[in-house]
């Protein structure tokens, strides 16, 4: 387990904008490791450990599917964070994800 990957994971999983969604492998790319998209799904497995809140649940898979909901207190809290959004999700997945899609590397300084 790397921590200083971790830590930068949560840090670009916390610009995600509201009523937006990312991908784990958009943000391992971003990060310079784009094989490693499984990584940034441990990372935020571990993220309600961290002080400052991380909106883990607007991290997908690449099709869109809640892939991650097992993390979260209940089967249904994702969709639920999610929807209080306005993000649509049937059958485990955000509809209209294209139009959704946050891509990290619209970040201009991350590391501020």
């Amino acid at each position: 387990m790397d921590a200083d990957f971790f830590h930068q994971v949560y840090q670009v999983v916390r610009k995600v904008p509201y009523g937006r969604v990312t991908s784990y492998g958009a943000i391992a790319k971003y990060l310079g490791s784009a094989k490693s998209s499984r990584m940034v799904g441990w990372a935020l497995n571990k993220c309600s450990t961290q002080k400052e809140y991380v909106p883990a649940h607007r991290v997908l898979n690449r099709n869109g599917l809640l892939t991650g909901k097992k993390a979260f207190q209940g089967e249904k809290v994702m969709k639920e964070l999610l929807e209080s959004e306005g993000i649509s999700v049937i059958d485990d997945q955000v509809q209209d994800f294209k139009r959704l899609f946050w891509d990290p590397s619209e970040l201009d300084n991350y590391f501020e």
